[in-house]
């Protein structure tokens, strides 16, 4: 058995689980709805306030389904109560991150301003002039949207500028040495 895929998933207090035919998931929370179509092979139930996933036989493909689905209307729940956030950070001399309304306007050393506006269900909030925020309630929006930003100037290993996530590590580089 996988061992993500048995694990019940606990439905907190104000959170409704509908399960339509096709597998078709609605999840409501405090902080919105979010629906999602799940592999029709699984079958979802609710018992006692959880949500068991299980599959129909053991193919590997069945296997690999089984965690995946599981996992998917974990984060849905999660998405519904808590909400997503990702944490950007802006480095590099000049380079900066202004909010007007819903738009994101980076300065990254291009000859323009690169402006971005927000996804339906993703907001971005400005710490300071190099920290920007990305929160919504879909983890996988969330995470795309993010990484969107941060491909508009990725960090550079000899002198880390640019955007990167607050938790993300750079390998450094020595630059060039002259010669004698």
């Amino acid at each position: 058995m996988s061992r993500i895929g048995r694990m019940p998933i606990a439905v907190p207090a104000g959170v409704t689980v509908t399960i339509a035919e096709g597998n078709k998931v609605t999840v409501k929370g405090p902080k919105g709805t979010l629906e999602r179509e799940l592999p029709v092979e699984m079958s979802i139930e609710e018992k006692d306030g959880q949500i068991i996933v299980s599959r129909p036989n053991d193919l590997k493909k069945m296997k690999s389904l089984h965690g995946l689905t599981r996992t998917l209307v974990n984060n849905m729940i999660t998405g519904v109560t808590e909400g997503y956030q990702k944490v950007l950070e802006v480095n590099g001399v000049g380079y900066r991150a202004a909010k007007q309304g819903k738009k994101l306007t980076l300065n990254l050393g291009y000859s323009h301003p690169v402006e971005m506006e927000d996804p339906e269900g993703i907001e971005t909030v400005m710490e300071g002039q190099n920290k920007i925020i990305v929160k919504g309630i879909s983890k996988e929006k969330v995470g795309q949207y993010a990484a969107e930003i941060r491909d508009k100037r990725r960090p550079e290993p000899y002198k880390g500028k640019g955007i990167k996530y607050a938790d993300e590590v750079i390998r450094r580089k020595v630059g060039k040495t002259g010669k004698k």
